[in-house]
């Protein structure tokens, strides 16, 4: 099933949506810093477990004691992001093997390498920079853009995308608009988490009893906050942390407005189970962010709010991909008709190989 590659870059996919879900936990376990080293623990390959290994990890971080729970999480993260990166790897691998066979992506996997190496470097830095938010979120997002893109590959090696006939371009800019917007939603939850700021807002609909409460933008976004506090916890104010958290509600409420409209289109378009798929993903990703705030930001409920965003996120890489398709497949249709008819000096669009040689001459 699909071309050489498929399965591995599959097998990438759901790999990349254990790295992503390890890494929410991490965060919200707040064991970003379990290891303040990297990429050992303590200068050690696993977490210190006998009393004199952790005797010389207090030695060795006399600020940083050990917590063999928070630790584990950290490490097992690694572990797994790091056996990701040698299958993204290999697929790298086997692309420039394969190199300049139909249907083989070369510019997909490589680019894919450079992401999961640029992954380590931003790994790195979430631990020698004390979680800065701006390192932390961009992790995230490069979680993220891993995860897309592994699933973009998936399809393009699975060959079983057909071009879907009468499509406007209107629907395609929708959804491009759409997929924008969750980019953008996810950037804003990966901002909510790194300063801390899930919970600033405590009552729904309203924060704090008010439709429009105290809120500080210019601290809340200030994007170059200073390089050296442990950000454990976070460090803004109340005010602040409320700015991020209505801009992330109003966001939603955005993106839940655009992607109906696309749903709508889609399923006028006869895209019902696409539709459907969308309309699935959208209200399980808006449940878990009310449940969130109504039962005050558990653990699973707040790792399941990071899953939905990935299952938003490749709802609409897959909704993209196949409206693109669609396009390209109808242009190679259009560019292949318009060739044979200039070859037989038609203007009018005949099959060819329909017609027999003297139906050919009568038309002529």
């Amino acid at each position: 099933m699909g071309k050489p590659g498929y399965r591995l870059a599959l097998f990438a996919t759901l790999l990349a949506v254990v790295v992503v879900l390890l890494g929410a936990y991490t965060r919200l376990t707040h064991a970003g810093l379990g290891c303040p080293d990297w990429p050992g623990c303590y200068g050690f390959l696993a977490v210190p477990m006998s009393e004199h290994q952790q005797t010389l990890a207090e030695v060795r971080f006399p600020e940083a004691p050990v917590e063999v729970a928070k630790g584990w999480y950290e490490m097992i993260h690694r572990y797994f992001a790091g056996s990701l990166g040698l299958v993204i790897l290999g697929l790298a691998a086997q692309a420039l093997r394969r190199r300049g066979e139909p249907g083989q992506p070369l510019k997909l996997p490589l680019l894919l390498l450079g992401l999961v190496i640029l992954q380590g470097a931003f790994g790195m830095w979430t631990v020698t920079l004390k979680l800065w938010p701006q390192v932390v979120t961009g992790h995230l997002l490069g979680g993220f853009a891993t995860l897309s893109l592994l699933f973009l590959l998936s399809l393009r090696l699975s060959g079983a995308a057909a071009p879907l006939p009468g499509l406007s371009a209107r629907l395609r800019s929708l959804a491009a608009l759409g997929l924008l917007l969750v980019i953008g939603q996810i950037a804003l939850g990966g901002w909510v988490s790194s300063n801390y700021a899930a919970v600033a807002c405590v009552d729904l609909p309203t924060c704090h009893g008010e439709w429009w409460p105290a809120m500080d933008f210019a601290n809340g976004f200030h994007l170059t906050q200073h390089i050296g506090p442990n950000y454990l916890g976070g460090q803004l104010d109340s005010d602040a942390r409320t700015a991020i958290h209505m801009t992330h509600r109003l966001g939603a409420l955005a993106l839940t407005l655009v992607l109906l409209l696309l749903a709508w289109q889609l399923r006028r378009a006869g895209l019902s189970r696409l539709a459907g798929l969308l309309l699935l993903a959208l209200g399980v990703q808006i449940s878990l962010g009310i449940s969130n705030v109504v039962f005050h930001l558990p653990l699973v409920l707040a790792v399941a709010h990071n899953a939905g965003g990935a299952l938003l996120l490749l709802t609409m890489v897959l909704v993209n991909y196949r409206l693109r398709a669609s396009s390209v497949g109808a242009g190679h249709a259009r560019e292949t008709g318009a060739a044979e008819y200039r070859g037989h000096g038609l203007g009018a669009p005949v099959a060819p190989t329909a017609l027999s040689h003297e139906e050919f001459r009568r038309v002529g």
